[in-house]
């Protein structure tokens, strides 16, 4: 074999490998009634290569997307399937479901609805009694980018109690207040009856509210923060006073990286790999379903979520 046709022919498994690692997991879109929001609430999901024949329960990852944005991005714009099925082939990730929320707000009760009470009260308690998920914070991370970055870091601060590890990718958690030319100025969650931006409410909504008893608390979040350098929100100054506020608490708990870019999907995608395997070290892996009822049968429920059951087999 000519040294010619020997390239092509490892190029040729090369390129058969990975289309069976894109193939490999699954995507499909769902909703569900939000009594809340008045309205179906939208979500895509990712199920890994092998989860409905697995009798497995998997970690779960909520990945969330920035202001204006779809419960399809992560998808369609996020390469996020092709990259978490390589990490998995790799050996980099272990299986896990990811679930995208859609949304019309920042991820906060604003003036225009109520996403962060529909996501923790609704969305989080649908997904574990529906899809085979391990309902428990070591298998339960949340992450996001842009707005979906504020929103993240504000689930992570405000209840630890429920994830095992957080990432923000270019979060928009500026402090004190949002750059003039913010999505957030002119977003219904944000602004008032008179349509004036609401000041009092973005200081009450952000990260630096929830930081006091977050401080206070014995559960720690772990981390990851990255944005580009030449972010046109300045994304990575804030950030970075972000990091500053949680090292003292959690030295070896939270870390940045900043990358070439600005606040683009070029850079959430670079990202996106780093940000799966730092929250990889923090959550468990898949567990069989018959161990999880067992072992639920024999704890009482301690908080949202712990009461578990096996999901329905007519949707999960």
């Amino acid at each position: 074999m000519t040294l010619k046709n020997l390239l092509a022919a490892l190029l040729g498994v090369a390129l058969l490998w990975e289309g069976r690692a894109q193939a490999a997991g699954e995507v499909t879109f769902h909703r569900f009634a939000s009594e809340l929001l008045g309205r179906d609430y939208p979500y895509a999901l990712y199920l890994p290569e092998g989860y409905r024949e697995s009798n497995l329960a998997y970690p779960v990852l909520y990945l969330l997307h920035g202001s204006a944005g779809s419960e399809r991005d992560w998808v369609e714009r996020g390469g996020l399937a092709h990259t978490v099925d390589r990490m998995i082939a790799e050996g980099r990730l272990p299986p896990v479901v990811i679930v995208m929320p859609g949304s019309s707000s920042w991820w906060i009760d604003g003036h225009n609805e109520a996403a962060r009470s529909a996501f923790l009260e609704e969305l989080l308690p649908h997904v574990e009694a529906t899809w085979q998920v391990v309902p428990r914070r070591e298998w339960r991370a949340v992450a996001g980018l842009s707005a979906g970055g504020y929103g993240a870091l504000n689930f992570a601060l405000e209840r630890p109690e429920l994830f095992a590890a957080a990432a923000a990718l270019s979060p928009a958690s500026y402090h004190p207040l949002p750059p003039r030319h913010s999505a957030a100025r002119r977003h219904p969650a944000f602004l008032d009856a008179a349509g004036r931006f609401d000041t009092e409410l973005w200081q009450r909504r952000n990260y630096t509210a929830h930081l006091p008893a977050y401080l206070e608390r014995d559960e720690v979040v772990p981390l990851y923060l990255s944005a580009g350098h030449r972010d046109a929100y300045n994304a990575a100054h804030h950030a970075w006073l972000v990091r500053q506020a949680l090292a003292p608490h959690q030295p070896d708990r939270v870390v940045m990286e900043v990358l070439n870019g600005g606040h683009t999907w070029r850079v959430w995608r670079a990202s996106l790999p780093s940000a799966l395997a730092w929250m990889n070290r923090f959550l468990q892996g898949p567990v069989a379903l018959e161990r999880l009822i067992e072992e639920t049968a024999v704890q009482a429920p301690a908080a949202h979520g712990d009461e578990a059951v096996r999901p329905s087999d007519e949707t999960g």
